[in-house]
């Protein structure tokens, strides 16, 4: 089944910077196609996870890398497919898919995949937060042509936010000082954000003057993905709550929180 969840992936438009996924080794196995014609690198979003929160649409740039001794035409589609999906979703769209030649068989096209956690078709649940395919076809000059359902692959991820807030604020040196915290997720069900449950979080300190952040102890996350504890306060400072991220959720960290000890 072609990709969604309730992110509608809308369409393909723009251009993008290429970056390498594999080599071309790899891309000689194809679904599909005559000649010679081959695909080389394949780039969703730079190569990292399309994460999308719950309001802003996200557009993820693609760029397909392909060659044929008569050179290439144009690149006819792309598409994204991945678990979590009610329809097949394909974009036929040569007017929003632009080829630039490398060379005079070696062209890269370039387009975006549109991710809106708004849309009121496609969607479906959070199974979507998972390794995606991206296929496409290529044509060449001769008409030759190749067509891969998994040309790479991608991961789409669910946008995380974490807080913090250290209190009382001042603190008298040698005090207790409470250090509290949320850390949450997208849920593409309600298009809202909902506490990430039993999650490692590491509490962390920079001293006043300092750029670097230093782990003071592990805390998990509540079952709403509340986070509380104490530590003994010490010297002026920032405060922030660091999360490592997981297969579906990306890693962040809180603003850190400023506490002046006296």
């Amino acid at each position: 089944m072609r990709a969604f969840t309730r992110l509608a992936l809308l369409g393909t438009a723009g251009a993008l910077v290429a970056t390498a996924v594999g080599g071309a080794g790899a891309a000689q196995a194809d679904d599909g196609g005559s000649g010679n014609i081959t695909i080389g690198k394949v780039v969703v979003n730079g190569g990292k996870p399309v994460v999308v929160g719950t309001t802003k649409t996200v557009y993820a740039k693609v760029s397909v890398t392909a060659s044929d001794d008569s050179g290439i035409a144009r690149t006819t589609y792309i598409y994204a497919d991945g678990p979590g999906v009610n329809f097949d979703l394909i974009w036929y769209d040569d007017g929003d898919i632009t080829c630039v030649k490398a060379s005079a068989t070696t062209s890269t096209c370039t387009g975006t995949v549109t991710f809106d956690p708004q849309a009121t078709t496609g969607f479906v649940d959070n199974a979507a937060a998972a390794t995606w395919n991206l296929g496409t076809s290529v044509s060449a000059n001769d008409y030759d042509y190749i067509h891969r359902d998994a040309a790479t692959t991608f991961k789409v991820q669910r946008a995380s936010k974490l807080t913090v807030n250290a209190a009382p604020e001042p603190v008298k040196k040698g005090k207790t000082l409470t250090v509290t915290g949320k850390l949450s997720r997208a849920n593409w069900e309600d298009n809202l954000y909902h506490g990430y449950a039993n999650q490692s979080v590491k509490l962390q300190f920079r001293k006043k003057g300092s750029s670097t952040y230093t782990t003071v102890k592990t805390v998990k996350a509540s079952s709403t993905g509340a986070l509380k504890t104490t530590v003994t306060a010490s010297t002026d400072g920032y405060w922030r709550y660091s999360f490592a991220g997981t297969a579906t959720t990306p890693a962040i960290s809180a603003a850190g929180d400023f506490v002046d000890v006296r």
